[in-house]
């Protein structure tokens, strides 16, 4: 039989499980992912011996966890600082291209995943040079029912380029669009 894997074993927090990371490790993960977000470079830079795969392999498993505090928090501004300005999105909605296409239809599946109540999890992250690939799924903390789930590749060449494309298939059991309370508590 092939032996398991546990995909956090070298990352710096944990998000395979639906438990919050502590209050410390969350502050500390949203200031790395504004400090990522500010070394994007205006233009995609290139793969090479002064920017190789290993680099952009290792920035990606850094700023991983990141990406799963800031979603579990509802920190859109951080969310959307992930992308590249000429970012293309493939999902079901889509495609989209550039920042403003998918804006206002991502605000509501962020407010739906980070809602009062309700704890995401990503049991499954890859990585291969530039590519991140992860499964996805919330969970009602009241009713431990599935609300949602996702498989998603991202191509992020790491802190200096971040993600210029992804592709996702999401599934909303319960919701599909948030109501105004939600959609509040999404920093934009």
């Amino acid at each position: 039989m092939r032996k398991r894997t546990n995909y956090y074993k070298d990352l710096s927090a944990d998000y395979s499980k639906p438990e919050p990371v502590s209050a410390e490790m969350s502050k500390k993960l949203l200031d790395d992912a504004a400090r990522y977000i500010e070394m994007k470079e205006a233009t995609l830079p290139q793969i090479g011996p002064n920017y190789g795969a290993e680099q952009i392999e290792k920035e990606n498993k850094d700023w991983w966890p990141t990406h799963c505090e800031a979603l579990r928090k509802g920190r859109g501004d951080l969310l959307t600082g992930e992308y590249r300005s000429d970012l293309v999105y493939f999902c079901q909605d889509g495609p989209y291209y550039g920042l403003d296409e998918q804006k206002s239809r991502e605000q509501h599946w962020w407010a739906l995943i980070a809602q009062p109540g309700v704890i995401m999890t990503w049991p499954i992250v890859m990585f291969h040079g530039e590519f991140v690939h992860f499964e996805w799924a919330c969970m009602d903390t009241a009713t431990n029912e599935t609300l949602a789930k996702g498989t998603v590749c991202w191509v992020r060449r790491g802190h200096r380029g971040a993600c210029y494309f992804k592709s996702e298939q999401l599934t909303f059991y319960r919701d599909v669009f948030a109501p105004q309370e939600l959609l509040d508590h999404i920093t934009t």
